[in-house]
C-alpha cells in the first residue's frame, strides 16, 4: 500500500490546481531532467510520454516496452521529492485490466497522478471512442480508492489533433467528451491543440473539471492570459526535450563546422553542479 509521504503528496498534487495560479509543468523525460526542474523551482514533476519514450529509443505511441517505462518511472521517483505524475499514453494495456495492473504498480513507485487519453486512429485520423476511456478512467478511480490513495486522474481527448470537418462540432464533441470523463472519475481534463483564447475561455466554463492546456509550441497564450480564461494547468510536454535536442544539434554543428564551442559553455551547469542534484541526496 502506498506510504503515508506518498498520500501526502498526492493530496498536495490536487491542491495544486485549486491555488490562484494554474500549476506549471516543465515535463521531465528522465532522472537528471527531473531534478534540474526541481531544483530550478517547479512544484510538481509530470512526464512527458513523448520526450520518455524518445529517451529511451523508441517512437511516441506506447512503443516501450512495459518494463522499461516502469523502469524509468521508478528512477524519477527514486529521486524526486515533489509530486510525480506520469503520462501512460493510453495505459500501455491491451485491456482494462492490464492498465490497471500498469498503475497499481506505479502507484507503488510513489506516483501520486496519471495523464491517460483516448487518442486518435492512425489510419484515418478519426478520434476513437470515448467508451474505453471512460471504462479505464472509472477503473482506475475505484482503483485508487481501493489504494487509499488520491491518484489525480488526468483525462485527455485528443479531439484538436483529430480530424473534423466543422470546427463548431469539434467543440461540442470535446465538452461532451468532457463531461462523460467527469462522470466516469476523471480529476482533470487535457485537450491539447485547443489553443485559441476563445475557445479556451468557453471551454473551461463549460467543465466542471480543471482544465489542462498544452503549450509545447509557439503561439500558445502566457501563462497569465490562460489563468484570466480559467485555465488551472499548463503543461509543456515535449518541448522542453525538443529545445534541448535542437541545442544539442547546434553544438554539434558548431563543433564540427566551426570548431568552437561556444554554444555548449553558454549556461552549461558544471559537474559539481550537477552531481549536487543527487549527492548526498535530492532537496
Amino acid at each position: 500500500m502506498p506510504s503515508a509521504q506518498s498520500i501526502a503528496r498526492a493530496q498536495a498534487f490536487r491542491r495544486l490546481h485549486e491555488g490562484a495560479q494554474p500549476l506549471v509543468l516543465v515535463n521531465a523525460w528522465d532522472a537528471v531532467s527531473a531534478r534540474v526542474i526541481e531544483h530550478a523551482g517547479a512544484t510538481a514533476i509530470a512526464t512527458s510520454s513523448a520526450a520518455m519514450a524518445w529517451s529511451l529509443g523508441h517512437p511516441d505511441g506506447e512503443q516501450v516496452p512495459r518494463e522499461d517505462f516502469i523502469a524509468a518511472c521508478a528512477r524519477i521517483c527514486r529521486v524526486c521529492t515533489l509530486p510525480v505524475s506520469v503520462d501512460i499514453v493510453r495505459g500501455y494495456g491491451r485491456d482494462t485490466d492490464e492498465v490497471c495492473t500498469l498503475v497499481r504498480a506505479l502507484i507503488e513507485l510513489g506516483v501520486v497522478g496519471i495523464n491517460i487519453e483516448d487518442g486518435v486512429a492512425r489510419d484515418t485520423r478519426r478520434l476513437l471512442p470515448p467508451d474505453t476511456l471512460c471504462e479505464r478512467v472509472a477503473a482506475l478511480r475505484a482503483l485508487a480508492d481501493a489504494m487509499r490513495v488520491p491518484l489525480f486522474i488526468n483525462a485527455r481527448t485528443d479531439t484538436y489533433f483529430a480530424k473534423y470537418d466543422d470546427p463548431e462540432a469539434r467543440y461540442r464533441d470535446t465538452v461532451q467528451r468532457a463531461q462523460l470523463l467527469a462522470d466516469a472519475g476523471a480529476d482533470g481534463v487535457f485537450v491539447p491543440g485547443m489553443d485559441r483564447i476563445d475557445d479556451i475561455a468557453r471551454f473551461t466554463r463549460a467543465v466542471r473539471l480543471p482544465v489542462n492546456v498544452y503549450a509545447g509550441y509557439a503561439g500558445v497564450p502566457a501563462v497569465g492570459e490562460l489563468a484570466a480564461a480559467g485555465v488551472r494547468r499548463v503543461s509543456l510536454g515535449c518541448g522542453p526535450l525538443q529545445s534541448a535536442l535542437g541545442l544539442l544539434g547546434r553544438i554539434t554543428t558548431e563543433a564540427l563546422e566551426q570548431g568552437r564551442y561556444d554554444a555548449q559553455c553558454a549556461g552549461m551547469l558544471s559537474v559539481a553542479a550537477v552531481n549536487g542534484l543527487f549527492q548526498p541526496g535530492p532537496g
